[in-house]
């Protein structure tokens, strides 16, 4: 099962996939009794459906991905409430000692929606000052652990940078949504590394839905009947 990198610990796993572009097809025609026909006939109703906005054909396409990423990441990706859940639970597991730290800090958006990096000096400086955080943070979890403090409690003392880890099932609609919101300029770096990813894997199990996604809903095209 192939695994890929985001960030410093995150992961994403593609564990489960059913349908594809051809439950796509399946789903739309059944409303005139057909089936699939042909490759080229087929790949234009994709085209057409994307681009009319005729979406539910697509919710007949399903993944389940296995994600590890920081709490304050997905924080952000639970508001896809279109979805399923399931996340490790800090209550009943000892939590590891990995926390998200950015190579580069960013100052707050400016009023054009702009970020600006810290000086090289300082971006390291707080750096050095957010690992020790870390390490103290993680010290002191260790401390009421050992002391006989229940993990539900003892996990209190864990900044949001730690990371988590979740299952996550969701048809091609909602993750269209997820990929188009995800990845837009305008969203979190960090929650974008992982968008582009699954961006990845969705064209990779559906190459007609994602291109005709990429085109009409992310590049703003019209349909025209070529």
């Amino acid at each position: 099962m192939k695994q890929y990198k985001v960030l410093d610990y995150g992961i994403v796993r593609l564990v489960d996939f059913m349908g594809g572009d051809s439950a796509v097809v399946q789903s739309a025609r059944v409303s005139f009794g057909k089936g699939i026909t042909n490759d080229e006939r087929d790949q234009k109703l994709v085209f057409f459906l994307m681009a009319n906005g005729h979406e539910t054909p697509f919710e007949h396409s399903v993944f389940k991905f296995h994600i590890k990423c920081p709490i304050f990441v997905a924080r952000q990706w639970f508001r896809h409430r279109m979805a399923s859940y399931n996340e490790i639970s800090g209550r009943y597991t000892e939590m590891v000692e990995e926390f998200c730290l950015p190579e580069q800090l960013r100052t707050q958006k400016t009023k054009n929606y702009r970020y600006n990096e810290l000086s090289a000096e300082l971006n390291e400086t707080l750096r050095q000052k957010i690992q020790a955080h870390y390490n103290l943070s993680y010290e002191l979890y260790q401390e009421l652990l050992e002391g006989g403090v229940a993990k539900e409690h003892a996990r209190i003392v864990l900044p949001l940078s730690l990371y988590t880890q979740f299952y996550w099932t969701i048809n091609s609609r909602s993750l269209m949504n997820f990929i188009k919101l995800r990845t837009e300029e305008h969203a979190q770096y960090e929650i974008r590394q992982f968008a582009h990813v699954i961006d990845d894997i969705f064209r990779e199990k559906m190459p007609w839905t994602n291109a005709a996604f990429h085109k009409y809903v992310i590049a703003g095209e019209k349909w025209s009947d070529e």
